[in-house]
């Protein structure tokens, strides 16, 4: 089975979405005794690649800041090129409009948000929020899958592998990205990051954030808030998680001062630790919690940053 992956990247670096996504692919090819090649774009070294399962790499040099109508183009070309019967894009922003693009040219079976390798035709995927899971089965020759970020993981047990030049014809895009407009941020951004710390209206105000801020410093996080959080101005709109905002799904979640409504709870129940700290014992949060403190938020913060300055002083 040959299987193609799109590889995309953002300041000289390969998203770690992508990697994921190279990862499953390369799972996939090897569970069927296939290859795995990646599909990248622009000025950088993919030989990386390798080192995340790919076999081999197909890059068009020619293709800077490539909007999602080009990158479905070269997927779709390679493809012709290539014959491959399996096709894997991360199930980001890009993922989910070039998936259904490439579904209806190659007439193709396609599953978005996969969170599990195939077991021969069928895939697992969340559905309902989270709340259930389907099986989805591909009765298509060509097969597509959009994977769920942070829910496969990357295994990096291979080694640089080998860089060719592809040459698609692609068109200019008929839509074009002209300008992306987003409020500066330090730290690791909130998709990417394996560590989340979040707050809610429990922290009273934009000028008690202080403790959020450290807590999140101190453990290599990044921060996150609560919907009415950003709606009133306490925290900018990038930070907001939810059924609204970003869905996320990090290793470890801290929720602070926040009940944990349904739609919370729809963006981080995809988490693999929960952690509450609420003073409200009947908060809903508690419920989807894997560990809860019923105490004040401006109590239990300055311990637990205690706590973890201790901790990170014997490493």
């Amino acid at each position: 089975m040959k299987i193609i992956v799109l590889a995309e990247h953002s300041n000289g670096k390969f998203t770690k979405s992508s990697l994921e996504a190279v990862s499953y692919a390369a799972a996939w090819a090897k569970g069927n005794g296939g290859t795995c090649t990646a599909v990248t774009y622009g000025n950088i070294d993919a030989s990386i690649l390798g080192t995340y399962g790919a076999n081999d790499v197909l890059k068009q040099d020619n293709l800077e800041n490539a909007e999602a109508e080009q990158l479905a183009h070269l997927m779709f070309g390679v493809q012709q090129q290539t014959g491959a019967t399996g096709l894997v894009v991360s199930h980001d922003n890009t993922g989910k409009a070039i998936a259904p693009r490439l579904a209806v040219k190659l007439n193709a079976a396609l599953v978005p948000g996969a969170t599990a390798l195939p077991n021969g035709k069928d895939v697992k995927k969340n559905v309902f929020s989270g709340k259930a899971i389907a099986h989805v089965t591909m009765n298509t020759d060509v097969q597509i899958i959009s994977v769920l970020p942070n829910s496969f993981g990357m295994t990096t047990d291979g080694s640089a592998c080998g860089v060719n030049g592809v040459s698609i014809d692609i068109a200019p895009a008929r839509v074009k990205l002209k300008e992306v407009r987003v409020e500066a941020s330090e730290g690791i951004p909130l998709p990417e990051a394996d560590l989340v710390v979040s707050a809610g209206r429990g922290m009273k105000g934009p000028e008690n954030w202080g403790p959020v801020e450290e807590l999140a410093k101190l453990l290599g996080a990044a921060t996150a808030c609560s919907r009415p959080v950003s709606d009133i101005g306490w925290r900018p709109h990038h930070e907001h998680v939810g059924q609204t905002g970003l869905a996320i799904r990090p290793n470890l979640y801290i929720a602070i001062g926040i009940s944990g409504a349904i739609q919370h709870l729809a963006g981080v129940n995809g988490s693999k630790v929960i952690v509450v700290i609420n003073k409200d014992p009947e908060a809903p949060f508690f419920k989807a919690a894997d560990y809860g403190i019923v105490g004040d938020a401006f109590e239990v913060l300055p311990k637990l940053i205690d706590a973890v300055k201790a901790y990170n002083a014997t490493k």
